[in-house]
C-alpha cells in the first residue's frame, strides 16, 4: 500500500517519534516496513520515516528506488556515534517538494536498530547512505531539514524554488496547450 504524504505543516512532522513496540505492535512490523518501502519507491525518495506519513513511530526507508530489493528499514533506530568532517552538500526532502538545501552534515554514522522480525543489529553507514539516514533520524527527532539550514542558505533555497515552479508550471501549460 502506498500512504500520502502528510503536509509540511503536520505537527507529527515536529514532535518527536515513539518507539515500535514489537511486544504489542500497532502495525505488523513487516506490513508497515513493506508500505513504507513502496511509498518510497513510488514518491521516487531515497529516505521516508514513519512521521512523513502521519505514523508517529521510529521506523525509516532508505535505499534507492530503482533497487528494491536493496532498501534498508530500520526500527527504533538510535545514532551511536558520528564520524568524520562535516560536510556540506544539497539535500532534497519528500516532505517539501522542490526545496533543496544545502545541509552540513558528517560523513559516517554508528547505528543501532531493530530490523521488522526485532533483531537487533548495529551497523557504520559511509557518504550519501550516512546523509540519508541522519535525514531520516531527524525526521523522528521532529527537526526537519529546513531548521538545519543557516538562514542564508534557507533563503537561497526558497528562492530557487520559486524560479523552478515557475518554470515547472510554464511547461505544464505548454504541454496542455
Amino acid at each position: 500500500m502506498i500512504y500520502d504524504l502528510v503536509k509540511d505543516n503536520d505537527p507529527v512532522l515536529h514532535e518527536p517519534c515513539q518507539p515500535f513496540d514489537f511486544n504489542n505492535p500497532p502495525i505488523d512490523p513487516y506490513e508497515l516496513a513493506q508500505n513504507l518501502k513502496e511509498t518510497m519507491i513510488a514518491k521516487r525518495g531515497v529516505g521516508l520515516s514513519a512521521n512523513q506519513v502521519g505514523l508517529p513511530y521510529r521506523v525509516m526507508v532508505i535505499g534507492d528506488p530503482n533497487d528494491p530489493d536493496n532498501i534498508m528499514c530500520f526500527f527504533n533506530p538510535r545514532i551511536t556515534s558520528t564520524q568524520g568532517e562535516d560536510v556540506l552538500i544539497e539535500e532534497g526532502c519528500l516532505s517539501y517538494p522542490g526545496l533543496f538545501i544545502k545541509i552540513k552534515r558528517p560523513q559516517v554514522v554508528r547505528m543501532r536498530f531493530s530490523g521488522p522480525n526485532g533483531a537487533v543489529g548495529t551497523n557504520v553507514f559511509e557518504g550519501i547512505p550516512a546523509r540519508i539516514i541522519l535525514h531520516e533520524y531527524d525526521h523522528m527527532e521532529g527537526v526537519v531539514f529546513t531548521e538545519r539550514a543557516s538562514r542564508l542558505q534557507l533563503q537561497k533555497a526558497k528562492k530557487q524554488k520559486v524560479k523552478l515552479d515557475r518554470i515547472r508550471e510554464r511547461n505544464l501549460r505548454g504541454k496542455v496547450a
